[in-house]
């Protein structure tokens, strides 16, 4: 208790001590009549010299992203701010670096770039529009982050927090927008970007000025480029598979792609440029000195491809760059627009290898072939009337290779009978039918194998035309029958559910797509299943049916240019084999031939002695397993 009174008298005691020393203090600073009258004159004096809202913004609070913006001559506030940030705190002839836009465009193009940071905010393709008909934006309301990382006067920066002082003027006719950070008038880093007339690529380029004492190279210093990729088409699942991050690097001798699911990263060296492809359109980023390292990213953002989405991946680009002589100097171009192989060609950059054209033959035949010949039909033609006629062109040139297969396959058709009576005649040997079976064969000069090799010559056109029309934009938004864009899948009726693989809708072209194969197929593998019906032949009743309900189900979100070529082509295909069959084929001749060629003596190559020899081997193993 005696503790407890002893506290509380010496609490009042002590707060007593210290209200007179504040009193005190309050009553002796107390201003003398001179001075009050000196304040009241400076007062006056700094309002009537201070401009009006008129000729300056106002600044109602400085913080560390407005230091650029900062209007004022308030000497305490810019002082803050370089001890926060350094020289980059500079200011320069305020107010010229603030918060605004700069646009930057020509015929095909338009870009804003903000001062806050100096990157492209917006980016819009002026001739394009997508699915719903509005505009196409690979840039807008936030979905790109652009700045430089870099340590100065012992502090980590980044370029997206700090304004530049914008100037655009021209060079003949190019637009050309600069971009600079300043720390003092002859001390910057400059963001430079120049755009041509009837482009969809500029120049751009990263240069620092003065800033050897200030910018410290000795650390990493890492340009950082996030984007979020806009969905543009109809059909998501079908865009999504061909969004996918492309880029060159060792050197400009390797072409390497993240996966077009899931999330995926990878660090590359040396890197030429890199590509954040949205199926038909492309965000480039080009360097003419490669980047030393680069850490890629990718993340797919499409997690129901039932639900309708904003934006389909996500990618992002972890640039070092290098100092050299105490300042930064990149010259580079960005790319946006369209993922257009005759584009992209011109630049002689291999910037087509960002396009999915197929590998090794499957590439060149797309090359050399099919782009050219769709490119010079599509000036004299619609697109769906190009697509019909470049099929009948690729067939009447495999039309020869054809020719050959369905030969083999009358040639095998004629054979049947004897086939059929050395089944009987073997009953249950089976290894017995099987070698009389390629006896009869290699001397009629006929064999399944024949016809097989004609139809894997015409794999890699196939092939390439199967990867060439989901990336030809010259199909994108052009109509034909009742598909209104030919990139997209028809649709002639709304499910009001899901079917999965199958979606949402109903598509008539793969549906005639896969009642023409199904014909074909029964015209062509129906007549020689029977006669494949032996040891070690496949039963292509299976195939028959399989490859029609593939194109059913799986081809009902796929580009209808694409079901287009498919429908066209088996049409031919099978007027061919009528054609054929009935005015060129004479079986009768061929029976005459393959008896004329029994009396022949018949010479087995050195395969066919070996493999007789290893059936024979089999035979009499089998025999002596029997005893």
């Amino acid at each position: 208790m005696e503790q407890k009174k002893g506290f509380d008298r010496n609490s009042l005691i002590g707060m007593l001590l210290i209200g007179g020393i504040l009193l005190y203090m309050m009553y002796s600073n107390q201003p003398t009549p001179e001075e009050i009258e000196a304040a009241k004159a400076k007062e006056e004096q700094v309002v009537e010299e201070q401009p009006t809202p008129e000729e300056t913004p106002e600044v109602k609070e400085i913080t560390p992203t407005e230091i650029f913006a900062a209007n004022s001559e308030d000497s305490l506030a810019i002082e803050n701010l370089k001890n926060r940030l350094g020289s980059f705190a500079y200011s320069g002839t305020l107010p010229t670096a603030q918060e605004g836009q700069t646009v930057l465009e020509n015929d095909v193009l338009e870009l804003k770039v903000s001062n806050k940071g100096g990157y492209i905010v917006e980016a819009k393709l002026k001739t394009q529009t997508q699915y719903q008909g509005e505009p196409v934006y690979l840039i807008k309301d936030g979905n790109n982050d652009f700045g430089l990382q870099f340590t100065a006067e012992n502090r980590t920066l980044n370029t997206q927090d700090l304004f530049f002082e914008p100037s655009l003027s021209e060079n003949g006719e190019n637009k050309v927008l600069s971009m600079k950070l300043k720390t003092a008038e002859n001390k910057y880093l400059e963001y430079r970007y120049e755009l041509k007339p009837g482009e969809y690529m500029l120049d751009f380029s990263i240069k620092s000025v003065g800033l050897d004492g200030v910018l410290n190279t000795t650390q990493p210093i890492h340009l950082n480029w996030d984007f979020k990729v806009y969905r543009q088409a109809k059909s998501i699942t079908y865009e999504n598979r061909y969004t996918r991050l492309t880029y060159e690097h060792e050197n400009g001798d390797d072409h390497s792609k993240l996966s077009p699911t899931g999330e995926d990263e990878e660090t590359e060296v040396d890197v030429n440029w890199m590509n954040f492809r949205q199926h038909f359109f492309s965000s480039m980023l080009l360097t003419d000195s490669p980047f030393k390292e680069v850490k890629f990213t990718s993340d797919d953002l499409v997690e129901d491809e039932t639900i309708d989405t904003v934006y389909t991946k996500k990618y992002g680009a972890r640039i070092l760059l290098e100092a050299k002589g105490g300042d930064l100097a990149y010259d580079m171009n960005m790319y946006y627009g369209p993922t257009d192989y005759n584009i992209f060609k011109k630049y002689d950059r291999n910037l087509d290898e960002a396009m999915p054209l197929g590998w090794g033959i499957f590439g060149m035949i797309n090359k050399y072939a099919i782009i050219p010949v769709f490119g010079l039909l599509s000036e004299w033609f619609p697109a769906g009337i190009a697509i019909i006629v470049l099929t009948i062109l690729f067939k009447l040139l495999l039309s020869p290779v054809q020719y050959k297969q369905y030969v083999s396959q009358a040639k095998m058709k004629v054979l049947k009978p004897e086939m059929d009576a050395i089944k009987k005649k073997y009953g249950d040997n089976k290894m017995k039918i099987q070698q009389e079976t390629m006896k009869l064969q290699n001397i009629a000069g006929a064999s399944p194998l024949k016809g097989c090799l004609p139809a894997l010559l015409q794999i890699p056109v196939f092939y390439a035309l199967f990867t060439f029309f989901p990336t030809a934009f010259d199909l994108r938004q052009k109509s034909f029958l009742w598909a209104d864009d030919l990139a997209s899948y028809d649709t002639i009726a709304e499910l009001p559910f899901n079917i999965p693989f199958y979606g949402d809708h109903v598509s008539l072209f793969p549906i005639l797509a896969s009642i023409a194969i199904f014909i074909y197929m029964m015209m062509s593998t129906g007549q020689t299943m029977q006669q494949q019906q032996q040891p070690g032949m496949p039963n292509m009743k299976f195939l028959m049916y399989l490859s029609p309900l593939f194109m059913l189900v799986f081809f009902n979100n796929y580009a209808s240019g694409l079901s287009v070529y498919y429908l066209t082509s088996n049409l031919i295909t099978i007027g061919i084999m009528l054609v054929i069959k009935k005015f060129i084929i004479d079986e009768d001749k061929i029976h005459a031939k393959i008896e004329a060629n029994k009396k022949r003596p018949k010479k087995q190559n050195r395969f066919q002695r070996k493999m007789a020899e290893m059936m024979e081997q089999a035979e009499a193993q089998k025999k002596a397993g029997k005893r």
